[in-house]
């Protein structure tokens, strides 16, 4: 079988033939040069408008494009592009099917290396393919580009909002996610965890949408944390939805009330002189308790026994959980309040601070109820995935860099038909 059956096989190029497959042989790796000629029976397409037209002159040397390659040799297709004589536009540079602009890539290839990193690093993936790191970040731009494109937006009906840090220091990326059970998938993010930065999302979800139709008005739930600017711009732009404080975030607050009055009397009994009993009991106090080790809940037990101030807000902590129990809003509301006169008389502040917060967010928090249990765990998930995707390129330098590795993983986009999928 030739090499031009195969390529007119898996990579069919309409009113262009496969005229001459030469082997090249030298320093360094061996290549596949393929020279392309026009077919007789077309005339060549103008670049601009898309319409035939004459042809005006053809360069004298060919220019190359690389395509994918073949039991590891690469392979560069050969071709003299042709000018036309456009009516409408003058005189351009033809149109060919295989690429587009200046570009020195196939389509296939850009696909080709952009679904290989996927699964590798983009320095990998350019070591393996004979690539450089500039080539696998231009093609996976350009996916990412064409699926932002041609993405469908209608019939979202449940959104979350976090943040997660991003290279060092205060430097966070707002992110949304879509969590619809049959789609949960990257929609956008940006620098900063603002107001405004949160803002632009609405912007780009509505676009000129007029108001009545925008597609903002017709999500149903929003998860998100305690972030005040959040809360703000999920008021005035999603006026339709539900929004629930998930039972993530307001567990971490209990945690860090408890690790706070841990912390407080461990440095008290060790400034007394007492025995430091609290001394490697972390994560003891923050674990689920089906999650202790055997070690663990030993040691537990013998700290339950004793009148400790960390055993008390533990233990508020604990019995919090029955909230998530109920089946009846109402129920669920009177434990809220019972639990909340409880923990103010415990003189406890942390935990009287964690109080406020409930309190300041009850009508938010009993939204969970109405929202048939909904939560932001896929948030969470994806959230690691970020870190993953961002630790396997051991971080990017710059914002669009971060923003066109997570599109591109996590987006769900579309991506260009081709003949054959190479991978």
């Amino acid at each position: 079988m030739h090499v031009k059956t195969i390529l007119n096989r898996v990579h069919p190029i309409k009113g262009f033939v496969y005229h001459e497959c030469r082997f090249i042989e030298g320093p360094g790796k061996p290549r596949m040069e393929v020279t392309i000629v026009p077919d007789r029976r077309g005339r060549p397409i103008c670049s601009n408008c898309g319409e035939p037209a004459g042809t005006y002159d053809t360069q004298e040397y060919p220019r190359r494009f690389d395509f994918v390659p073949i039991w590891n040799i690469q392979v560069v297709f050969l071709y003299c592009m042709r000018r036309v004589n456009c009516r409408r536009c003058g005189v351009k540079v033809e149109r060919v099917p295989w690429s587009e602009g200046k570009r020195r890539t196939t389509r296939a290839y850009r696909c080709f290396l952009a679904d290989w990193a996927k699964h590798l690093s983009w320095k990998t993936t350019a070591e393996r393919f004979g690539a450089t790191w500039d080539t696998v970040f231009r093609s996976v731009r350009w996916v990412v580009d064409w699926g932002l494109k041609n993405r469908d937006l209608d019939n979202i009906e449940s959104i979350g909002v976090d943040e997660v840090q991003w290279q060092r220091g205060h430097k966070y990326l707002t992110l949304v996610y879509q969590i619809d059970s049959d789609c949960r998938r990257l929609l956008w993010l940006g620098k900063e965890r603002t107001k405004k930065s949160f803002s632009n999302f609405f912007k780009m979800l509505d676009g000129d949408q007029p108001p009545g139709e925008r597609r903002s008005e017709k999500i149903r739930y929003v998860c998100s944390d305690m972030w005040k600017p959040y809360l703000e711009v999920i008021g005035e732009k999603c006026i339709n939805a539900i929004n629930i404080l998930d039972r993530f975030h307001i567990k971490m607050k209990f945690n860090k009330a408890v690790d706070q009055v841990r912390r407080d009397e461990a440095r008290r009994l060790k400034e007394g002189g007492y025995e430091p009993v609290l001394k490697k009991s972390r994560w003891i106090f923050l674990k689920n308790p089906e999650n202790l080790t055997d070690k663990q809940a030993t040691k537990l037990d013998e700290l339950v026994r004793i009148n400790l101030r960390t055993v008390r807000a533990w233990l508020l902590k604990e019995d919090f959980e029955r909230f998530w129990e109920y089946v009846r809003p109402t129920w669920a509301g009177k434990f809220l309040d019972a639990w909340c006169r409880r923990a103010m008389r415990s003189r406890l502040e942390p935990m009287k601070k964690v109080v406020t917060t409930l309190r300041g967010h009850r009508e938010l928090i009993m939204n969970w109820f109405a929202a048939n249990g909904l939560s932001s765990g896929v948030v969470e998930g994806m959230n690691n995935k970020v870190k993953l995707i961002t630790h396997r390129s051991y971080g990017f330098r710059t914002f669009g860099a971060t923003e066109v590795a997570l599109y591109h993983t996590l987006g769900h986009l579309p991506e260009p038909e081709l003949t054959h999928r190479f991978c």
